[in-house]
């Protein structure tokens, strides 16, 4: 027999021949890093989440009581409940890589791609849940009007600290909670270097157990706080300014989000696959991509219930 002869062709390459790269087991790990990057999943309540969504009962009234005198009549009271539906949306990202990647590594192929594509899904989420951005859902926390500027309390009144505060204020003026905090990293400088009226420091950092989270849990005035990228929005010129995000604080009770199942996934090397704004041939570039998709829910009950603190000086 020639050489020619065993390197003849003898069937097409099939999806079926990668599927070994990241195994069924495997793909939960993507959920747990993917809620690890989400400021926004660390606050807020996961809830069971199937294929068809869930229906949620919102108290919109409560039951009263009220003192009576002996052998008085007892006051008549009833609470009510509303329904709010949580519907899952699809989100999705895809990995090129070539073919001579994938068989210098085949067996933890997928592993090398893992920390991206959980912070990409994560990333996406956090800009749909926080500012609206290209989202699927009802209801972002960008649509509360309360607003705090940081830097508009005087040093001698607490400065960040007052501004944190103020905050709080608004929300509990208005009969709402603050559970916790989310804010962007670049105010991370300005919450490290600041005080309150004790000289204790603004922002306590929580011991970290898993230092390669990209999200750094801590407390702000007594709350859950966490300091992640991706949740500032830019400075917008004008009368007023616009824009300019960097955190916000609230009752994330009010906000609920699932998933579907975990992290499902397609190998392919016949595929056509848009890079750089054009169509290109998978087999004709000996390349090999990854599709990995998963289905998430989101619903806020009360965006009032959050107060959004800006930074137009930053």
């Amino acid at each position: 027999m020639s050489q020619e002869d065993t390197m003849a062709i003898t069937a097409a390459s099939k999806t079926s021949e990668f599927a070994g790269f990241l195994k069924p087991d495997q793909a939960e790990a993507y959920f747990a890093q993917a809620r690890k990057s989400s400021s926004f999943m660390q606050l807020a309540r996961q809830v069971p989440l199937g294929i068809n969504g869930a229906e949620v009962p919102v108290v919109t009234s409560k039951a009263t009581a009220g003192w009576v005198a002996e052998g008085g009549q007892k006051p008549a009271s009833k609470g009510e409940l509303g329904i709010k539906t949580i519907t899952p949306k699809k989100i999705a990202a895809i990995a090129v890589v070539s073919a001579e990647v994938v068989r210098a590594n085949p067996g933890n192929y997928m592993s090398l791609l893992r920390e991206d594509i959980a912070e990409a899904f994560a990333v996406a989420f956090d800009a749909a849940a926080f500012h609206g951005t290209s989202t699927p859902f009802g209801q972002h926390v960008d649509q509360s009007a309360k607003i705090v500027e940081l830097g508009t309390t005087v040093k001698a009144s607490g400065g960040v600290y007052g501004d944190i505060v103020a905050g709080l204020k608004l929300l509990v003026t208005d009969k709402k909670k603050l559970t916790g905090f989310a804010f962007d990293r670049v105010v991370e400088p300005t919450f490290l270097g600041a005080v309150d009226n004790n000289g204790r420091p603004l922002f306590v950092e929580t011991p970290l157990e898993d230092t390669t989270s990209v999200v750094t849990p801590g407390r702000l005035i007594g709350r859950p706080a966490f300091i992640g990228d991706g949740l500032a929005t830019p400075v917008v010129t004008g009368t007023p300014n616009t824009g300019g995000i960097v955190g916000y604080g609230g009752d994330w009770s009010q906000a609920i989000w699932g998933v579907v199942g975990g992290i499902s996934y397609d190998v392919s090397t016949q595929a056509t696959v848009t890079i750089n704004g054009a169509l290109t041939s998978l087999w004709e570039n000996n390349l090999v991509a990854i599709r990995a998709e998963a289905e998430y829910g989101l619903l806020i009950n009360d965006t009032a219930a959050f107060v959004k603190y800006t930074d137009h000086t930053a």
